[in-house]
């Protein structure tokens, strides 16, 4: 598919001459994909504000985009997303979606590619797909899609690279989870040395690797039970080795990323095998956090690791705390998120030791979590911004403000005191420094 581009000789000069490529810096991008630098949201400290005007933090800039919740990659001065443009009618989409590069400084499409998309994974009432976080690597952006295409593209130009269809090219089921409709595709591709892995799904290719370069399949691992969950995998390191962390319907496996070779699995049952939160992994007592709505509820895993043997054991099970799809956050000893599903949802602190709930707070609807220093930047589903301070006793919120006016369900990009957000229909820049 030829790349459709909105000023693209300008953009091109702008990406050749002003914004060198990591690769030809040796700078790794300042938000590379789904989580940040460490796949965690966690941003390194800057001096934030401690108050704002009612109507919130200085826009640098806010324009129109479209639907998706795509996450905000950064890279030199460039910001990469995706969306479904929208058709002009209410819960209606067209049936293609698009890559975009944006000017950092002043939102301005550099390029664009559009591509065909189906609309029948578009039946939520809070709307359309894409769903998934482009990764930067290099000079190359990876991006996945609502029906399971995955395209590496030149991050300068658009231009595609190489692309695979999962359900065409390897038989992957075309829905991920077993709900009566089709949500979409939503995991993040995740780099490793020379190759980019992605959940794919099907027998024994719940996950793939595949060389950066080429597209070349290097290894399928995977044999899940059920289809792959709509969680993203992470990278975490046992006792000195690397493991991939990698979720499905029914569960959660431990693989060798060089390999793919399975390292252990615990199961993880959900309604609908909806695991849809990226799981949290604590170094320092070596324990991963497990959490999903409908039923799921929430697990603390403690993993093992004795020659080549990993174990896992359960430290911890409650159903008192339920993250749908958001993210979670930990400060010493507990931990954080927005628990809920179709029903209200509660701002909760859990105890890691032993599960205890600390207490519940209301003060926001279902949320997201950025974690700067000793702060969380929180954005809720219905556009309330704040920063605010975790402990075992309280939330305190230090300045909020109404800063988007559709569904925010996007979990926002900080790059030093510039934070970029996006709800349904806008995205936008903010200042959110001190001053």
């Amino acid at each position: 598919m030829r790349t459709a581009r909105v000023l693209a000789v300008i953009g091109l000069l702008v990406g050749l001459s002003i914004t060198p490529s990591s690769a030809q810096t040796g700078e790794v991008p300042e938000w590379p994909g789904w989580g940040g630098p460490g796949r965690d949201f966690t941003s390194n400290p800057e001096a934030l504000a401690s108050s704002w005007n009612a109507d919130g933090p200085p826009k640098r800039w806010t324009r129109p985009l479209g639907e998706g919740h795509s996450g905000i990659a950064v890279d030199r001065g460039r910001l990469y997303t995706m969306y479904r443009p929208p058709s002009g009618a209410r819960n209606t989409w067209l049936p293609e979606e698009v890559i975009i590069s944006l000017d950092a400084a002043t939102g301005n499409t550099i390029w664009e590619h559009r591509f065909p998309a189906s609309l029948e994974t578009m039946n939520f009432s809070r709307g359309a797909g894409p769903h998934a976080t482009p990764l930067i690597v290099g000079n190359r952006v990876f991006a996945a899609a609502s029906d399971k295409q995955f395209l590496a593209l030149d991050k300068q130009t658009g231009d595609v690279l190489w692309s695979h269809d999962f359900v065409r090219d390897f038989g992957a089921p075309p829905n991920q989870m077993r709900y009566a409709i089709k949500a979409g595709y939503a995991p993040s591709p995740l780099a490793y040395g020379e190759t980019v892995i992605a959940m794919v799904g099907g027998p024994n290719q719940g996950v793939m690797a595949f060389e950066q370069d080429t597209g070349v399949v290097v290894w399928k691992s995977g044999d899940f039970s059920d289809d792959i969950s709509p969680a993203s995998p992470i990278l975490i390191t046992l006792d000195g080795q690397e493991q991939l962390v990698a979720t499905s319907g029914d569960g959660v496996h431990g693989m060798d990323p060089s390999t793919g070779t399975l390292l252990w699995s615990f199961a993880f049952p959900t309604r609908f095998g909806a695991n849809m939160t990226t799981p949290l992994w604590s170094p320092d007592d070596q324990t991963l956090f497990m959490t999903a709505a409908y039923e799921g509820g929430t697990r603390l895993l403690e993993l093992e690791r004795r020659g080549a043997i990993t174990t896992v054991h359960e430290r911890w099970f409650t159903n008192r705390m339920r993250v749908h799809f958001g993210n979670i956050m930990r400060f010493g000893d507990y931990f954080y998120g927005s628990s809920g599903d179709f029903g209200p949802s509660f701002l909760v602190a859990i105890h890691a030791e032993t599960g205890e709930i600390a207490w519940r707070d209301r003060t926001f609807s279902k949320a997201s979590f950025l974690k700067v220093g000793d702060r969380v930047i929180l954005l809720d589903e219905d556009g309330t911004l704040a920063i605010a301070s975790l402990s075992p006793e309280r939330l305190s919120v230090i300045a909020s403000a109404e800063v988007a006016t559709a569904t925010s369900w996007t979990v926002p990009t900080l790059v030093g005191t510039t934070l970029y957000l996006r709800d349904r229909v806008n995205i936008m820049a903010l200042d959110i420094g001190a001053k």
